[in-house]
């Protein structure tokens, strides 16, 4: 274990204790009943439960609404731009493992032109908490099919529907090498969102959590019939996975016992599109991370930042002439 700093010691001393309001910056500017309002309340509720220290963490995006995030965290944060969010928070990881990183990223950013780096962080598996923003539309540059729309679904680019079965990012991400974590949640079922993003958290790996969400300025009545309808929400219980409070077990009778330690079923349950499953579909915290593989934590001590430096800085330093007789 790596010493702590005389500041870090002081800091674990005073017994901190953090508040949401010492997680908020701004307020956000995403349209009203619009899904990511309640993935930044349960993930702030989410920094203060677990007293994430605000200069320990950062929070990277690509672009589209869901990549507003790091704008609304007063935390670290860095914009990125579309579909390069997870190069760009492995770059943080490899840098300062120290650090806590989460990506928010979207339906677009993600799983279109992002999708290249989507599949090599699954396989890379490096420690980053992964939320994918899924509101099955382009929203910011209002109203483009993404790949996840709905066989079908009008927009500006597919006047006459598109023509494509949608991608299921759960059966895309259960199928690379290397998978560690994949879960599903909802954004109108508040608890449940929690108790999975919590659960994301803890996992040591990339944690790969879709969230169903709501978009009701270009796609307002698409979920409604799993609003309307509790049972075809499917509730994933189990005591190596999530085990649901009360409320949420008398709301969603639809339960379903999973073992998230079985991939080849977690497949099965992921391709039915007959109900939306909420819950860990799986988990393996056997797979080792890449930043542990290649001791990240040992090629940025001081000793090698200082010689890096150096070298770099004499490139360019200007040598005095030697002087002539």
């Amino acid at each position: 274990m790596s010493p702590m700093s005389a500041t870090e010691c002081l800091l674990q001393m005073c017994d901190e204790r953090f508040e949401l309001e010492d997680y908020q910056s701004g307020v956000p500017r995403w349209c009203t009943g619009c899904g990511d309002n309640a993935i930044l309340a349960a993930v702030q509720r989410l920094c203060r439960d677990e007293g994430l220290r605000p200069e320990k963490t950062v929070f990277v995006s690509g672009i589209g609404c869901s990549s507003r995030f790091p704008h609304y965290m007063r935390t670290y944060g860095f914009h990125g731009i579309h579909g390069r969010a997870l190069p760009i928070a492995e770059g943080v990881k490899m840098a300062r493992p120290d650090l806590t990183v989460f990506v928010n990223t979207g339906d677009g950013d993600c799983c279109s032109i992002g999708a290249a780096h989507w599949i090599h962080a699954i396989r890379y598996n490096m420690n980053l908490t992964v939320f994918l923003h899924d509101n099955q539309i382009y929203g910011l540059t209002k109203k483009q099919a993404s790949p996840t729309s709905p066989v079908g679904t009008r927009t500006n680019t597919t006047p006459r529907g598109s023509y494509l079965e949608a991608l299921n990012p759960l059966t895309v991400t259960l199928g690379v090498q290397n998978v560690s974590f994949v879960a599903q949640a909802v954004d109108w079922a508040p608890e449940l969102l929690y108790d999975i993003v919590k659960a994301a958290y803890h996992h040591k790996g990339l944690s790969f959590v879709r969230i169903v969400q709501r978009c009701p300025e270009w796609m307002p009545k698409l979920l409604d019939p799993w609003l309307h309808d509790p049972g075809r929400v499917q509730l994933l219980h189990h005591r190596n996975g999530l085990l649901p409070g009360a409320g949420s077990v008398k709301v969603y009778t639809n339960q379903l016992e999973h073992d998230p330690s079985d991939i080849n079923r977690a497949r099965e349950i992921a391709s039915n599109t007959q109900v939306v499953p909420v819950g860990i579909l799986y988990r393996n915290p056997e797979v080792p991370c890449y930043e542990d593989l290649i001791g990240s934590d040992k090629l940025r001590t001081a000793d090698v930042t200082r010689a890096g430096l150096n070298a770099e800085l004499d490139k360019h330093t200007v040598w005095p002439r030697e002087s002539h007789a």
